[in-house]
């Protein structure tokens, strides 16, 4: 099987189980990812994690240009951002409509350039600081622009009264990232307001240097 064909099945493996876990629904949400080549295989318009075709995922070339497939994702704008900004470091990108995510984005309290709680080692580890962007229209160019004003220094954004997007070194580690950061958005909800005790300053500093996390 070429490294084309094992993608497509990839994509569309962890595409239905995130939806199988009701992580996105309807037709929400979109995933791209890296081929050696430097073209990307994306889902489709419209198109439903539950039911994606193999065949019929959008292909692309470097300059973003469609060679095949159905027509691609409206997000483009925000999936080119961030491999153009975090080069080699992004292989996949994934963004999804999850509920505790949105739910912690539209809260008066949370902190916009760190809107996650260091209440696990791995939300630390796995996403660095999170950050949370304005709401933008569905499609609109400017969530790519807002991006790309991050100069590649965060892999995990969430877009406010819409959901978040995680740019990983291969698809596997994009997605675990952004479930990593729904079961957080979870935590941060379900302990809110009952004085959690959270990592330290001490022991977040442990895991940035450990695992080389980019927390800037």
């Amino acid at each position: 099987m070429s490294e084309e064909a094992r993608l497509r099945e990839q994509i569309c493996e962890m595409a239905r189980s995130i939806y199988d876990r009701g992580l996105t629904g309807g037709a929400s949400g979109n995933i791209s990812a890296r081929l050696s080549d430097g073209q990307l295989l994306v889902t489709p318009t419209g198109s439903c994690f539950g039911r994606l075709d193999p065949a019929r995922l959008t292909l692309l070339n470097t300059g973003m240009v469609q060679i095949s497939g159905d027509n691609p994702t409206k997000e483009i704008p925000l999936h080119s951002a961030f491999y153009d900004t975090r080069g080699a470091q992004s292989g996949a990108v994934v963004h999804l409509h999850s509920c505790h995510s949105v739910a912690l984005s539209v809260l008066p309290d949370t902190d916009p350039d760190n809107m996650l709680p260091a209440i696990t080692a791995y939300g630390v580890m796995k996403l660095g600081k999170v950050k949370l962007l304005p709401y933008f229209m569905p499609g609109d160019p400017a969530m790519g622009d807002a991006i790309r004003g991050l100069a590649g220094k965060r892999s995990a954004v969430v877009l406010a009264n819409h959901g978040p997007v995680v740019a990983g070194k291969d698809l596997e580690a994009a997605v675990y990232a952004i479930e990593e950061l729904e079961e957080t958005a979870k935590l941060a909800l379900l302990t809110r307001g009952l004085n959690p005790r959270l990592l330290d300053q001490a022991q977040i500093n442990g895991l940035v240097t450990k695992f080389d996390v980019d927390w800037d």
